[in-house]
Order: C-alpha cells, then structure tokens, then sequence
C-alpha cells in the first residue's frame, strides 16, 4: 500500500469510479452511449433549452455537441427549433421517443443501486450516501481547479 492509496481525495476517486463502472454495466443490452444519456438526462431535468446552455450544462464547447445531437436528432430523439426571440438560437428538446429512451437506461441501473442499497447497507449508511451524493453533484458543478486553488489561498490568508 502507497501513501496514494490513503488519500482522502483518491479514495473518493476511486469509488466514484468504481461505482460508474459497476452502474454501467447495468445498462441495457445495445443502449445508447453514455454520452447520449448525459445529453437526455440533461433534457429531462433542465427540459427545453438553448444549445449553448445545454453544452454548458454538459461542460462541453458547443461545437463537441453537433455530432451528438446531428445522432440523436437523426434517431428521433430529440428536436432542434429556432429560439422564439432570436431565429440563430437553437432549442433542443426531448421528443417522446428520447424521453422513453432515457427512462428505460436509467430503469435497470436504478433497479440495482437500489437493491444493491437496501441489500447491503443500513439506514444510517443510506443516509450518508444521500448525503454524500448530494455533495458531489455540488462538487461537479464547481468551478475550475484554478479558481478553487485561488479561493483556497484567499481563505489561509484571511484566517492568517
């Protein structure tokens, strides 16, 4: 064992990752890429939105997701319209198709964790992982490590 491997922050990496390997291989035989999901699962929280705010959403440059959803649109499940106020803007939406779609991959996963939840844990653990997935969606919405590394060195200074 390496000083690597009691490190607070490598062992949330790797049971981040763990868990996402684990999650993916409860998906559907023949479902659509991960990418996709994100992309539908974005949708169906956020429902129609601008391009560029659904590549924000994603932490993608608009132009990586002109591929994905020339597919997608391709396979019917979304749609592409003008904005209301401004005809360049494009709105990208779920149709009923990429709704179904998305609901179904997230079905089987959402089966197991929740089996592999009550199986293995008890209430209070439960409880902290709730907890601790709620800090993380935090986390992944923070900004660049830049930033983070500036912030950090503010506070030290202040509390100096």
């Amino acid at each position: 064992m390496n000083d690597l491997d009691n490190d607070e922050a490598t062992l949330i990496l790797r049971g981040v990752l763990s868990l996402g390997r684990r999650l993916r291989a409860e998906r559907p035989e023949g479902a659509i890429s991960p990418a996709a999901i994100a992309l539908l699962g974005a949708l169906y929280r956020l429902g129609p939105v601008p391009a560029v705010q659904l590549a924000a959403e994603l932490h993608l440059q608009p132009q990586s997701l002109t591929r994905l959803l020339d597919a997608l649109e391709d396979s019917d499940l979304i749609t592409r319209t003008p904005g209301a106020h401004d005809r360049r803007e494009r709105m990208i939406a779920l149709t009923r198709r990429g709704r179904g779609a998305f609901l179904a991959d997230m079905r089987e996963r959402r089966q197991w964790l929740k089996a592999a939840m009550s199986g293995m844990l008890t209430a209070r653990e439960r409880a902290t992982l709730l907890e601790a997935a709620q800090v993380m969606l935090r986390l992944a919405d923070s900004a660049p490590v830049a930033e983070l590394v500036a912030a950090a060195a503010r506070r030290r200074s202040a509390a100096a």
